[in-house]
């Protein structure tokens, strides 16, 4: 089963653009790969795009919405924040961190399919900090999204990847700031709901979410 899911996403990748995998994107579509799998299968409209030129100042990692679907990008040539990334993973429990990280990106497809992603802000004196404040709430949505799918999927290495994704969130943390998702990353600490984690993190969402109003 393992080998079909990984077969599926380098082979959605291949046709997505880019005629031959770096070794590096092939690392991590490997490791995504059952997170994309998941989402194939719940039907979301979901396409891999691996970008062919140089991406140095984007991350490797990101999700885009176009025409009603979800584009999974990766962006990881001549880019020095990819290895960095490879580099802070958590000694084993890399595949882990790679899923966690697809689980991130396919939250926000999911966001954006259902509806529930924020809507444009109404022109106001402050209309950027609400931008940035609905931003937030997006991101620490899908960071816990991400900690559901390892509680439900590999419970033995939350703890473990709930660390690594706290350190990531407090490195260059800026207040305020679209990833400045600690309130939600902290409140999980004690793990999500073994029988409904994904439940549990909605839960948890809303609640930190009224507490920062």
């Amino acid at each position: 089963m393992r080998q079909a899911i990984t077969a599926w996403a380098l082979a959605a990748a291949a046709s997505a653009g880019a005629a031959e995998l770096t070794p590096t994107e092939t690392l991590w579509l490997r490791g995504a790969a059952p997170v994309l799998a998941a989402a194939e299968a719940r039907g979301l409209p979901l396409d891999i795009v691996v970008q062919p030129q140089p991406a140095g100042g984007l991350a490797p990692l990101a999700l885009g919405f176009v025409d009603g679907r979800c584009k999974f990008v990766l962006s990881m040539r001549a880019n020095p924040e990819a290895e960095a990334t490879l580099e802070r993973l958590p000694a084993g429990h890399e595949n882990a961190a790679f899923e966690l990280m697809a689980a991130h990106e396919i939250a926000h497809c999911e966001r954006h399919v259902q509806g529930a992603w924020h809507g444009p802000v109404a022109a106001s004196a402050d209309a950027q900090r609400q931008a940035m404040a609905a931003e937030r709430r997006e991101e620490a949505w899908a960071d816990l999204a991400g900690l559901a799918w390892i509680q439900a999927r590999r419970p033995a290495e939350y703890a473990a990847l709930h660390a690594w994704l706290v350190a990531e969130r407090r490195r260059e943390r800026v207040p305020g700031s679209e990833h400045d998702t600690l309130d939600w990353v902290d409140a999980a600490a004690g793990g999500l709901d073994t029988a409904a984690p994904a439940a549990a993190a909605a839960a948890l969402w809303a609640r930190v979410a009224a507490a920062a109003r």
